[in-house]
Protein backbone atom coordinates (compact mmCIF):
# COMPACT_ATOMS: atom_id res chain seq x y z
CA UNK A 1 0.00 0.00 0.00
CA UNK A 2 1.36 3.56 -0.71
CA UNK A 3 -0.33 6.81 -0.27
CA UNK A 4 0.03 9.55 -3.13
CA UNK A 5 -1.10 13.28 -2.54
CA UNK A 6 -2.72 14.96 -6.04
CA UNK A 7 -3.93 17.88 -3.73
CA UNK A 8 -4.53 19.98 -0.49
CA UNK A 9 -0.74 19.24 0.03
CA UNK A 10 1.31 22.26 0.71
CA UNK A 11 -2.03 24.19 -0.02
CA UNK A 12 -5.58 23.78 1.03
CA UNK A 13 -8.03 23.11 -1.83
CA UNK A 14 -7.82 20.51 -4.05
CA UNK A 15 -8.28 17.82 -2.00
CA UNK A 16 -7.42 14.15 -3.32
CA UNK A 17 -5.10 11.57 -1.55
CA UNK A 18 -5.31 8.41 -3.97
CA UNK A 19 -4.56 5.30 -1.93
CA UNK A 20 -3.02 2.36 -3.92
CA UNK A 21 -3.14 -1.03 -2.39
CA UNK A 22 -0.90 -4.15 -3.40
CA UNK A 23 -3.73 -6.23 -5.07
CA UNK A 24 -4.16 -2.91 -7.76
CA UNK A 25 -7.49 -1.74 -6.11
CA UNK A 26 -7.26 2.41 -6.17
CA UNK A 27 -9.18 4.54 -3.33
CA UNK A 28 -9.81 8.01 -3.86
CA UNK A 29 -10.20 10.03 -0.45
CA UNK A 30 -11.88 13.33 -1.73
CA UNK A 31 -11.66 14.98 -5.70
CA UNK A 32 -12.14 18.19 -4.92
CA UNK A 33 -11.73 21.87 -7.21
CA UNK A 34 -8.48 23.77 -6.38
CA UNK A 35 -9.49 27.53 -5.60
CA UNK A 36 -7.51 30.61 -5.62
CA UNK A 37 -4.26 29.38 -7.22
CA UNK A 38 -4.04 32.11 -9.90
CA UNK A 39 -3.53 31.56 -13.68
CA UNK A 40 -2.71 28.16 -12.44
CA UNK A 41 -6.17 27.58 -11.15
CA UNK A 42 -7.66 26.33 -14.17
CA UNK A 43 -4.84 23.86 -15.19
CA UNK A 44 -4.50 21.96 -12.24
CA UNK A 45 -8.40 21.53 -12.23
CA UNK A 46 -7.79 20.26 -16.40
CA UNK A 47 -5.14 17.64 -15.39
CA UNK A 48 -5.90 14.94 -12.45
CA UNK A 49 -2.48 13.81 -12.30
CA UNK A 50 -3.65 9.65 -12.23
CA UNK A 51 -5.89 8.24 -14.33
CA UNK A 52 -9.82 8.30 -13.24
CA UNK A 53 -11.16 4.86 -14.97
CA UNK A 54 -8.28 3.08 -13.06
CA UNK A 55 -9.70 4.06 -9.92
CA UNK A 56 -12.32 1.45 -8.25
CA UNK A 57 -13.94 3.77 -4.95
CA UNK A 58 -14.26 7.02 -4.26
CA UNK A 59 -14.60 7.92 -0.49
CA UNK A 60 -15.73 11.84 0.13
CA UNK A 61 -15.65 13.48 3.81
CA UNK A 62 -17.63 16.33 2.65
CA UNK A 63 -19.29 18.48 0.26
CA UNK A 64 -17.59 21.64 0.09
CA UNK A 65 -16.58 21.97 -3.33
CA UNK A 66 -12.54 22.12 -2.49
CA UNK A 67 -13.45 18.15 -1.80
CA UNK A 68 -16.23 17.36 -4.19
CA UNK A 69 -16.02 19.65 -7.07
CA UNK A 70 -14.08 17.43 -9.59
CA UNK A 71 -16.29 14.61 -8.82
CA UNK A 72 -18.19 15.11 -12.66
CA UNK A 73 -15.09 15.74 -14.05
CA UNK A 74 -13.39 12.39 -12.71
CA UNK A 75 -16.83 10.32 -14.12
CA UNK A 76 -16.21 12.33 -17.58
CA UNK A 77 -12.81 10.96 -17.61
CA UNK A 78 -13.64 7.34 -17.00
CA UNK A 79 -14.59 6.78 -13.44
CA UNK A 80 -17.83 4.45 -12.97
CA UNK A 81 -16.80 3.20 -9.16
CA UNK A 82 -18.78 3.64 -5.95
CA UNK A 83 -18.75 6.65 -4.14
CA UNK A 84 -19.47 6.42 -0.30
CA UNK A 85 -20.71 9.65 1.45
CA UNK A 86 -23.12 10.26 4.47
CA UNK A 87 -26.71 11.25 4.07
CA UNK A 88 -26.48 14.90 4.89
CA UNK A 89 -23.16 15.12 2.41
CA UNK A 90 -25.19 13.38 -0.40
CA UNK A 91 -28.32 16.18 0.07
CA UNK A 92 -25.99 18.83 -0.17
CA UNK A 93 -24.09 17.49 -3.14
CA UNK A 94 -26.94 17.39 -5.35
CA UNK A 95 -27.43 21.24 -4.95
CA UNK A 96 -23.42 22.16 -4.66
CA UNK A 97 -22.15 20.41 -7.87
CA UNK A 98 -25.21 21.60 -9.84
CA UNK A 99 -24.94 24.84 -8.92
CA UNK A 100 -20.92 24.54 -9.48
CA UNK A 101 -21.85 23.34 -13.17
CA UNK A 102 -24.10 26.81 -13.58
CA UNK A 103 -21.19 28.95 -12.08
CA UNK A 104 -18.42 27.00 -14.10
CA UNK A 105 -20.42 27.40 -17.48
CA UNK A 106 -21.78 31.44 -16.80
CA UNK A 107 -18.23 32.47 -15.47
CA UNK A 108 -16.98 30.64 -18.69
CA UNK A 109 -19.42 32.67 -20.39
CA UNK A 110 -18.99 35.88 -19.69
CA UNK A 111 -14.80 35.17 -19.50
CA UNK A 112 -14.97 34.52 -23.11
CA UNK A 113 -16.74 37.81 -24.28
CA UNK A 114 -13.50 39.67 -22.46
CA UNK A 115 -11.65 37.00 -24.04
CA UNK A 116 -12.77 37.39 -27.76
CA UNK A 117 -12.52 41.24 -27.96
CA UNK A 118 -8.66 40.97 -26.66
CA UNK A 119 -8.40 37.14 -29.49
CA UNK A 120 -7.38 35.36 -26.46
CA UNK A 121 -7.95 31.23 -27.05
CA UNK A 122 -11.82 30.25 -25.81
CA UNK A 123 -12.41 28.09 -22.84
CA UNK A 124 -14.46 25.81 -22.01
CA UNK A 125 -16.47 24.73 -18.32
CA UNK A 126 -14.74 21.62 -16.76
CA UNK A 127 -18.37 20.07 -16.67
CA UNK A 128 -22.02 20.66 -17.31
CA UNK A 129 -25.52 19.81 -15.41
CA UNK A 130 -25.71 16.47 -16.94
CA UNK A 131 -22.29 15.77 -16.19
CA UNK A 132 -23.15 15.87 -12.22
CA UNK A 133 -26.39 13.81 -12.86
CA UNK A 134 -24.26 11.30 -14.45
CA UNK A 135 -22.11 11.10 -11.13
CA UNK A 136 -25.07 11.58 -8.57
CA UNK A 137 -26.11 8.38 -10.14
CA UNK A 138 -22.87 6.75 -8.42
CA UNK A 139 -23.23 7.70 -5.08
CA UNK A 140 -23.88 5.38 -2.04
CA UNK A 141 -24.72 6.27 1.52
CA UNK A 142 -23.33 5.21 4.34
CA UNK A 143 -24.04 6.27 7.98
CA UNK A 144 -21.70 7.77 10.47
CA UNK A 145 -20.51 4.59 12.89
CA UNK A 146 -21.27 2.08 10.24
CA UNK A 147 -18.92 -0.51 9.91
CA UNK A 148 -19.29 -0.71 6.19
CA UNK A 149 -17.51 -3.48 3.87
CA UNK A 150 -16.57 -2.56 0.51
CA UNK A 151 -14.81 -5.76 0.20
CA UNK A 152 -13.64 -8.38 2.76
CA UNK A 153 -10.38 -6.47 2.46
CA UNK A 154 -11.66 -3.14 2.42
CA UNK A 155 -13.48 -1.28 5.24
CA UNK A 156 -14.49 1.97 6.68
CA UNK A 157 -16.56 3.70 9.23
CA UNK A 158 -17.41 7.59 9.15
CA UNK A 159 -17.31 9.74 12.21
CA UNK A 160 -18.38 13.26 12.66
CA UNK A 161 -15.77 15.27 11.77
CA UNK A 162 -18.19 18.75 13.19
CA UNK A 163 -16.93 21.36 9.95
CA UNK A 164 -19.80 21.56 8.12
CA UNK A 165 -23.16 19.51 7.61
CA UNK A 166 -22.73 15.61 7.10
CA UNK A 167 -18.71 16.13 7.43
CA UNK A 168 -16.97 12.84 8.47
CA UNK A 169 -13.64 11.77 9.17
CA UNK A 170 -12.88 8.29 7.65
CA UNK A 171 -11.54 5.66 9.29
CA UNK A 172 -9.91 2.70 6.76
CA UNK A 173 -9.20 -0.54 7.77
CA UNK A 174 -7.26 -2.15 5.04
CA UNK A 175 -6.11 -6.23 5.18
CA UNK A 176 -3.31 -7.05 2.77
CA UNK A 177 -0.35 -9.31 2.74
CA UNK A 178 -2.33 -10.80 5.97
CA UNK A 179 -1.40 -7.57 7.94
CA UNK A 180 -4.36 -4.79 8.86
CA UNK A 181 -3.67 -1.39 8.39
CA UNK A 182 -5.57 1.61 9.87
CA UNK A 183 -5.43 4.62 7.51
CA UNK A 184 -7.83 7.88 9.42
CA UNK A 185 -8.12 10.76 6.68
CA UNK A 186 -9.77 13.60 8.73
CA UNK A 187 -11.46 15.91 6.01
CA UNK A 188 -12.00 19.20 7.38
CA UNK A 189 -11.94 19.04 11.18
CA UNK A 190 -14.68 21.57 12.90
CA UNK A 191 -13.86 23.36 15.91
CA UNK A 192 -14.74 23.06 19.51
CA UNK A 193 -17.31 25.28 20.90
CA UNK A 194 -18.72 25.90 16.70
CA UNK A 195 -21.92 28.50 16.80
CA UNK A 196 -24.04 25.61 15.23
CA UNK A 197 -22.40 21.60 15.05
CA UNK A 198 -21.31 19.73 17.58
CA UNK A 199 -17.82 19.12 18.34
CA UNK A 200 -16.17 16.71 16.21
CA UNK A 201 -15.59 13.29 17.54
CA UNK A 202 -12.46 11.53 18.54
CA UNK A 203 -10.52 9.74 16.67
CA UNK A 204 -10.26 5.95 17.24
CA UNK A 205 -6.49 4.85 17.00
CA UNK A 206 -4.44 4.62 13.50
CA UNK A 207 -1.33 3.50 11.98
CA UNK A 208 -1.60 6.74 9.61
CA UNK A 209 -3.34 9.74 9.97
CA UNK A 210 -4.12 12.47 7.32
CA UNK A 211 -4.85 15.36 8.94
CA UNK A 212 -5.50 19.00 7.64
CA UNK A 213 -4.37 21.97 9.58
CA UNK A 214 -5.73 25.04 7.81
CA UNK A 215 -6.11 26.94 10.97
CA UNK A 216 -3.05 24.20 13.01
CA UNK A 217 -1.67 27.86 14.16
CA UNK A 218 -4.53 29.19 15.49
CA UNK A 219 -6.94 30.37 17.48
CA UNK A 220 -10.87 30.72 17.34
CA UNK A 221 -12.85 33.35 19.01
CA UNK A 222 -15.60 32.51 20.49
CA UNK A 223 -19.48 33.64 19.71
CA UNK A 224 -19.63 36.70 21.68
CA UNK A 225 -16.31 38.29 19.74
CA UNK A 226 -18.04 37.33 16.63
CA UNK A 227 -21.03 39.02 17.12
CA UNK A 228 -19.21 42.18 18.60
CA UNK A 229 -16.67 42.62 15.42
CA UNK A 230 -19.52 41.99 13.19
CA UNK A 231 -22.10 44.63 14.99
CA UNK A 232 -19.39 47.63 15.01
CA UNK A 233 -18.54 46.86 10.96
CA UNK A 234 -21.76 47.33 10.35
CA UNK A 235 -22.38 50.70 12.36
CA UNK A 236 -19.11 51.94 11.01
CA UNK A 237 -19.81 50.89 7.32
CA UNK A 238 -23.73 50.94 7.09
CA UNK A 239 -25.17 53.76 9.73
CA UNK A 240 -21.83 56.36 9.81
CA UNK A 241 -20.26 55.99 6.76
CA UNK A 242 -23.72 55.15 4.55
CA UNK A 243 -22.06 52.68 2.76
CA UNK A 244 -22.17 48.49 1.77
CA UNK A 245 -20.54 45.86 3.36
CA UNK A 246 -20.03 43.01 0.75
CA UNK A 247 -19.30 39.46 2.81
CA UNK A 248 -17.87 36.57 0.20
CA UNK A 249 -18.82 33.48 2.19
CA UNK A 250 -19.36 30.39 1.20
CA UNK A 251 -22.76 28.73 0.95
CA UNK A 252 -22.47 25.91 3.11
CA UNK A 253 -21.20 26.42 6.80
CA UNK A 254 -20.21 30.03 6.82
CA UNK A 255 -23.33 31.46 5.36
CA UNK A 256 -25.28 29.93 7.77
CA UNK A 257 -23.24 31.17 10.84
CA UNK A 258 -23.24 34.81 9.66
CA UNK A 259 -26.59 34.50 9.27
CA UNK A 260 -27.12 32.84 12.99
CA UNK A 261 -24.77 35.91 14.51
CA UNK A 262 -26.77 38.39 12.66
CA UNK A 263 -30.13 36.78 13.99
CA UNK A 264 -28.47 36.81 17.27
CA UNK A 265 -28.01 40.17 17.34
CA UNK A 266 -31.66 40.73 16.31
CA UNK A 267 -33.16 38.69 19.34
CA UNK A 268 -30.29 40.95 21.54
CA UNK A 269 -32.64 43.62 19.71
CA UNK A 270 -29.05 45.55 18.78
CA UNK A 271 -28.73 44.76 14.81
CA UNK A 272 -28.54 47.88 12.98
CA UNK A 273 -32.03 48.33 10.35
CA UNK A 274 -30.65 47.88 7.02
CA UNK A 275 -31.48 45.96 4.40
CA UNK A 276 -29.70 42.39 4.78
CA UNK A 277 -29.20 40.30 1.76
CA UNK A 278 -28.41 36.73 0.60
CA UNK A 279 -27.18 36.92 -3.06
CA UNK A 280 -27.04 33.10 -3.18
CA UNK A 281 -29.59 31.04 -4.29
CA UNK A 282 -27.59 28.21 -3.64
CA UNK A 283 -27.15 29.45 0.35
CA UNK A 284 -30.86 29.35 0.31
CA UNK A 285 -31.20 25.80 -0.84
CA UNK A 286 -28.17 24.41 2.02
CA UNK A 287 -29.61 26.95 4.60
CA UNK A 288 -32.76 24.58 4.14
CA UNK A 289 -31.01 21.48 4.23
CA UNK A 290 -29.29 21.87 7.31
CA UNK A 291 -32.98 22.91 8.87
CA UNK A 292 -33.59 19.75 7.42
CA UNK A 293 -31.36 17.95 9.68
CA UNK A 294 -31.46 19.59 13.60
CA UNK A 295 -29.83 16.20 14.63
CA UNK A 296 -26.79 17.93 13.56
CA UNK A 297 -27.12 21.17 16.10
CA UNK A 298 -25.52 21.62 19.24
CA UNK A 299 -26.87 22.43 22.59
CA UNK A 300 -26.38 26.00 22.45
CA UNK A 301 -28.61 26.24 18.86
CA UNK A 302 -31.12 23.58 20.60
CA UNK A 303 -31.56 26.05 23.43
CA UNK A 304 -32.26 29.02 21.06
CA UNK A 305 -34.92 27.16 19.07
CA UNK A 306 -36.47 27.00 22.42
CA UNK A 307 -38.02 30.81 21.34
CA UNK A 308 -37.28 31.01 18.13
CA UNK A 309 -37.97 28.44 15.58
CA UNK A 310 -35.88 29.51 13.00
CA UNK A 311 -32.57 31.07 13.99
CA UNK A 312 -31.06 31.79 10.88
CA UNK A 313 -34.10 34.61 9.64
CA UNK A 314 -34.72 37.89 11.15
CA UNK A 315 -36.41 41.12 10.30
CA UNK A 316 -34.78 42.74 7.40
CA UNK A 317 -33.11 39.55 5.74
CA UNK A 318 -34.15 38.72 1.85
CA UNK A 319 -32.80 36.19 -0.13
CA UNK A 320 -31.88 37.31 -3.83
CA UNK A 321 -32.72 35.05 -6.51
CA UNK A 322 -32.75 35.92 -10.15
CA UNK A 323 -29.90 37.52 -11.92
CA UNK A 324 -31.50 40.53 -12.43
CA UNK A 325 -32.17 41.28 -8.50
CA UNK A 326 -28.47 40.69 -7.89
CA UNK A 327 -28.05 43.52 -10.72
CA UNK A 328 -30.58 45.63 -9.46
CA UNK A 329 -28.71 45.51 -6.13
CA UNK A 330 -25.37 46.26 -7.25
CA UNK A 331 -27.07 49.05 -8.76
CA UNK A 332 -29.14 49.94 -5.68
CA UNK A 333 -26.54 52.67 -3.93
CA UNK A 334 -28.20 52.41 -0.07
CA UNK A 335 -26.46 51.11 2.57
CA UNK A 336 -26.83 47.32 3.11
CA UNK A 337 -24.97 44.21 4.18
CA UNK A 338 -24.71 41.72 1.35
CA UNK A 339 -23.78 37.96 1.77
CA UNK A 340 -22.88 36.33 -1.23
CA UNK A 341 -20.71 33.29 -2.73
CA UNK A 342 -18.34 32.51 -3.08
CA UNK A 343 -16.13 32.75 0.01
CA UNK A 344 -12.55 33.53 -1.59
CA UNK A 345 -14.41 35.69 -3.86
CA UNK A 346 -13.43 33.69 -6.85
CA UNK A 347 -16.37 32.90 -8.58
CA UNK A 348 -20.08 33.82 -8.55
CA UNK A 349 -22.11 36.87 -7.71
CA UNK A 350 -19.69 38.07 -5.06
CA UNK A 351 -17.21 39.11 -7.31
CA UNK A 352 -19.70 41.17 -9.46
CA UNK A 353 -20.30 42.80 -6.01
CA UNK A 354 -16.95 43.39 -5.11
CA UNK A 355 -16.39 44.53 -8.64
CA UNK A 356 -19.09 47.53 -7.95
CA UNK A 357 -17.99 48.31 -4.54
CA UNK A 358 -14.53 48.12 -4.36
CA UNK A 359 -13.61 51.65 -5.38
CA UNK A 360 -16.02 53.29 -2.82
CA UNK A 361 -14.08 54.13 0.47
CA UNK A 362 -17.57 54.03 2.27
CA UNK A 363 -18.07 50.73 2.01
CA UNK A 364 -16.07 47.85 3.48
CA UNK A 365 -15.42 44.03 2.16
CA UNK A 366 -15.58 41.68 4.56
CA UNK A 367 -13.41 38.65 4.80
CA UNK A 368 -15.03 35.73 7.02
CA UNK A 369 -13.45 32.31 6.08
CA UNK A 370 -9.91 31.29 4.50
CA UNK A 371 -8.74 32.41 1.62
CA UNK A 372 -6.24 30.97 -0.57
CA UNK A 373 -3.40 33.69 -1.26
CA UNK A 374 -3.77 33.98 -4.95
CA UNK A 375 -7.62 34.15 -4.99
CA UNK A 376 -8.99 37.53 -5.03
CA UNK A 377 -9.80 37.75 -1.28
CA UNK A 378 -6.22 36.25 -0.48
CA UNK A 379 -4.78 39.38 -2.49
CA UNK A 380 -7.30 41.95 -0.41
CA UNK A 381 -6.97 40.20 2.71
CA UNK A 382 -2.85 40.85 2.19
CA UNK A 383 -3.47 44.11 1.31
CA UNK A 384 -3.02 45.03 -2.30
CA UNK A 385 -3.95 48.57 -3.49
CA UNK A 386 -5.13 46.70 -7.18
CA UNK A 387 -6.19 43.56 -8.00
CA UNK A 388 -7.62 42.38 -11.12
CA UNK A 389 -11.39 41.15 -11.69
CA UNK A 390 -12.65 39.75 -14.62
CA UNK A 391 -9.15 40.20 -15.99
CA UNK A 392 -9.46 44.28 -15.45
CA UNK A 393 -7.88 45.84 -12.94
CA UNK A 394 -9.53 47.84 -9.72
CA UNK A 395 -8.11 50.36 -7.11
CA UNK A 396 -8.75 49.17 -3.91
CA UNK A 397 -11.02 51.75 -2.03
CA UNK A 398 -12.88 50.02 0.54
CA UNK A 399 -11.90 49.01 3.50
CA UNK A 400 -10.97 45.43 4.17
CA UNK A 401 -11.72 44.01 7.21
CA UNK A 402 -11.30 40.41 8.46
CA UNK A 403 -13.19 37.79 10.67
CA UNK A 404 -12.54 34.40 11.01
Amino acid sequence: MHIVFHGAARHVTGSKHLVYLNDGTNILLDCGLFQGMGEHTEEMNEHFGFSPAKLNYLILSHAHIDHCGLIPRLVVEGFNGQIFCTAATMDLVRILLMDSAKIQMQDAEYSNRHRQKKGMKQIDPLYNEDDVIAALGLFKIVDYHEDYEITPRIKFRFTDAGHVLGSAAVHLTLLEDGRETRITFSGDVGRYGDLLLKSPQTFTQADYVLLESTYGDSLHKDLGPIEDALLEIIRQTCEIKKGKVIIPAFSVGRTQELLYALNALELKGVLPDVPYYVDSPLSEKATQVLMDHPEVYNKSVNEVLKVDANPFAFKGLRFVQSTEESIALNNDPRPCVIISSSGMAEAGRVKHHIKNNIGNNKNTILIVGYCEPNSLGGRLVRGDKEVYIFGEPYQVQADVQVIK
